[in-house]
């Protein structure tokens, strides 16, 4: 009884960090400023006017809407569909046997996942004053559009092209269920909200993530409000569901050394 009480207080535990991250998220975005492109592109003229050039730095919100790289819109690799930034992931489902407290040999339906791919490129921000780049640095955002869910049944003999090559690594083994193939978008000219930190490193101002592991980068389809509701719904479940938690596990715990 002790180990399920030492989980539990360690699940209690994991709570209480969780509610902390969730009411820092939503500290930095209460503290931050909403600025416009063009205000941004003002501070950084005048730093250069200064000599400063390439040394901006601002923490803050940016929000408008996606806007392709220069280069063009990128291709979800699995659904074809247009898109500045994209995450496919590829899951390999099978059964395994395996045997249960009584000894006895039990089969069970597993799930593994083999791929999980995140687009790199950059993509720009655009409001009603400006364009700023920005930076994904591998950031999944929130809230992107699931846009492709495919079950492919059996081995490789049963699937072409994309889905042959990854079902390849998994081999024939007669457990193998199939696998699941899924992906998320951020289409083109869909509205964002972006807290980061806005430098001109590169010369164009860009927004990414902060050079301080302080400060949060978010990066959402949802707007400012929604995020903030959301966050302090977040804190008071783990807070609370941490809480007791970590009473359970103790009391459970004492009991059991008592006894």
């Amino acid at each position: 009884m002790w180990i399920v009480g030492l989980v539990l207080l360690a699940l209690g535990v994991a709570g209480f960090f969780a509610a902390h991250g969730a009411r820092a998220r939503r500290h930095a975005m209460i503290a931050a400023e909403t600025l416009p492109i063009a205000e941004l592109e003002e501070h950084r003229s005048t730093l250069a006017d200064l000599g400063g050039n390439g040394g901006f730095r601002k923490v803050c919100e940016v929000v408008g809407t996606a806007h392709p790289h220069p280069d063009g819109p990128l291709r979800a690799p699995q659904s074809g569909v247009e898109c500045v930034w994209y995450r496919q992931t590829v899951a390999h489902k099978y059964t395994e046997h395996y045997r249960d407290s009584h000894g006895h040999w039990r089969r069970r339906e597993r799930t593994d996942t083999v791929l999980d791919q995140t687009s790199h490129q950059g993509y720009a921000l655009v409001d009603a004053t400006g364009i700023i780049g920005v930076d994904p640095n591998g950031t999944a955002p929130d809230g992107p559009e699931k846009v492709h869910e495919n079950f492919v049944p059996g081995g490789p003999e049963r699937a072409s092209g994309f889905a042959a090559v990854v079902q390849g690594f998994m081999g024939h083994g007669s457990d193998t269920l199939g696998m699941v193939y899924t992906e998320w978008v951020i289409r083109p000219g869909r509205p964002l909200y972006i807290l980061g930190e806005v430098h001109d490193r590169i010369g164009p101002l860009v927004i990414g993530k902060p050079e301080s592991s302080s400060d949060p980068f978010i990066v959402s389809t949802r707007s400012e409000d929604e995020l903030r509701a959301d966050a302090v719904g977040s804190q008071r479940w783990f807070a609370w569901g941490g809480a007791a938690l970590a009473v359970v596990g103790l009391v459970l715990t004492v009991v059991d050394l008592l006894t």
